[in-house]
């Protein structure tokens, strides 16, 4: 993905084209919706076998690790949300963290600007990875199938292969370039041209897998995995140790828990700045007759995109990880504080983000990822985002052990007031600090309605994530759609800065996109926002998955 750097028009956006809404597929108990199908088969066949909604998550994160590589991983990080039958909710922060040795102006030169590239690509943009401790701690409190039976279906796709569908071979081919620049040792093995249905084996990693599946955390964090991480950074010249792997620990946090109308929403706390921004979106357009003004509409969109406009501002000062600045969670989803946020809300004109900054909050100073949502046959419901950040991360294969790296350190303020690669803007509550877990827009959630479970939702995308997550949950409450449709939908993004709406191509009909511009917006197309994967609970107690399938390879599985 690249910066937010497109040609402001003030033209109308191509008409949307009106079709029948798709029916997503629909199951009896239990369902994965996730990248890859081969990954959903693998988190369904683990419930099949007995296992619940967690081991099924753990299974696959581990698979898509090895079918989409691109964002899928072990040398990332992420966030847990987990609702179980009883009622119980817990979130599990298991993000990446600045090595030991990072400093706050690590990315900067002599004069104090940002090195362009520094933090995205190559061996000093990694954090520490996260994943594999988050999924051992996760199995540890709630897993009840053996560890190994859960390792053991993404290791038989690395050895044994898979074929390749359209996109991920496109996706590798893509790469080539990246691959030859960044790293030290050549990953041989990718260095081809493929093809859609090339079957594509990822030997080292394969038996990276085993180390872990026989050894847990200390297969990836110790021993040969954690001996070549260490030796490939001192090859880049990054700087992550030994210690720093040895220190890793993902953390249980309490959710964000608030309510909109005769909805539960529980989402990702801190350093995701995803749940706290997901709950403030609908706070503040909860007053406002949505079902009546109709999906897309002109009213309609120009209240969220008022509403992201003050809740990003908020982002950018508040929000950072929480181990390290003072987080005000529960003034920020305050109702009084929302309204009074939304208090300078003019329906009939945009506010330019220059006249509006973050809320005064008493005591403080002035895409790419992947989602999967699972639901066992006992309630247990699951939602998990996981990133590498960009596609491929940093494109840095750990010779030997055979994974990709992340590029989170660019989620950082590299600057404060200096965009990152999503046009994201941050502030001193993001800077780069020794062990300090970087600020994310993951925004893993689970919704109830009058007490039972009713959706898990979420979706890769940088910063379009919470803006996705809001939309589709919105489209199913006040609009009435389906889980498919409420995916299917085309959506809008805005962020504070740029000062504009960004839509998907086709997401405003001719005559909307003018009169939003007659209401002072500026629009930025582009082709696609978000990679939505979810499930709902249909009155009938029947599951409905919604896989983002127009945007993607997403598939849902279930039984």
């Amino acid at each position: 993905m690249k910066r937010f750097f497109f040609l402001l028009i003030a033209v109308a956006v191509v008409a949307c084209q009106t079709k029948e809404p798709v029916v997503g597929l629909v199951t009896d108990s239990a369902m994965v919706v996730s990248a890859h199908p081969l990954a959903s088969q693998v988190g369904t066949d683990i419930m099949k076998k007995g296992g619940n909604a967690v081991d099924a998550a753990i299974a696959t994160h581990f698979a898509l690790s090895i079918v989409f590589p691109a964002a899928g991983n072990i040398g990332g990080g992420g966030f847990m949300v987990l609702r179980l039958k009883d009622g119980t909710t817990a979130t599990l922060d298991f993000r990446e963290k600045a090595p030991a040795a990072a400093t706050t102006d690590m990315y900067l030169d002599s004069a104090g600007n940002v090195i362009e590239g520094l933090s995205l690509y190559g061996h000093l943009a990694s954090g520490v990875p996260g994943s594999v401790d988050g999924m051992v701690e996760a199995h540890a409190k709630y897993g009840s199938l053996p560890w190994k039976d859960l390792v053991q279906p993404a290791i038989d796709l690395a050895l044994n292969g898979y074929p390749l569908t359209e996109r991920g071979a496109n996706d590798i081919n893509s790469l080539q370039q990246d691959l030859e620049k960044y790293n030290t040792v050549k990953p041989e093995f990718l260095m081809r041209a493929w093809a859609k249905g090339d079957t594509i084996r990822w030997i080292d990693m394969g038996h990276t897998l085993e180390r872990i599946r026989d050894s847990g955390r200390a297969g990836f964090y110790e021993g040969k995995t954690a001996e070549d991480l260490v030796a490939e950074m001192r090859r880049g010249k990054g700087l992550i140790t030994l210690q720093d792997l040895k220190n890793y620990k993902s953390v249980w946090r309490d959710p964000v828990v608030a309510d909109y109308k005769n909805y539960k929403i529980i989402s990702m706390a801190p350093p995701s700045s995803g749940g706290l921004c997901v709950v403030q979106l609908l706070k503040a357009v909860e007053p406002l007759p949505l079902k009546d003004w109709g999906f897309n509409t002109p009213k309609s969109v120009h209240a969220m995109v008022e509403a992201e406009r003050r809740i990003y501002a908020d982002r950018a000062k508040y929000m950072g990880d929480p181990d390290f600045f003072k987080v005000p969670v529960a003034e920020l989803i305050d109702s009084k504080y929302i309204a009074d946020r939304m208090a300078s809300f003019n329906p009939e004109q945009a506010t330019p983000s220059t006249e509006i900054s973050a809320g005064n909050i008493p005591g403080y100073e002035s895409e790419e990822t992947t989602h999967f949502s699972v639901v066992d046959k006992d309630g247990n419901a699951v939602a998990v985002t996981t990133t590498l950040n960009l596609w491929f991360g940093n494109k840095v294969v750990v010779a030997g052990s055979g994974f990709f790296l992340n590029d989170e350190m660019d989620d950082f303020s590299s600057k404060p007031g200096v965009p990152n690669v999503f046009g994201v803007t941050g502030g001193t509550a993001n800077k780069i600090e020794p062990n300090k877990r970087m600020l994310s827009a993951m925004s893993p959630t689970i919704v109830e309605k009058d007490g039972k479970l009713h959706m898990v939702v979420g979706s890769p995308g940088g910063s379009t994530i919470i803006t996705s997550v809001f939309q589709v949950i919105l489209n199913v409450v006040e609009h009435g759609m389906g889980m498919q449709a409420a995916v299917d939908a085309r959506r809008i993004h805005s962020q504070w800065l740029p000062d504009a709406i960004i839509p998907e191509k086709g997401a405003l009909a001719k005559e909307d996109s003018l009169a939003l511009v007659a209401l002072g917006h500026k629009l930025m197309p582009r082709p696609n926002i978000g990679r939505v994967d979810a499930i709902l609970v249909l009155p009938n107690g029947k599951l409905e998955g919604g896989a983002d399938r127009t945007r993607s390879d997403d598939e849902a599985r279930g039984y």
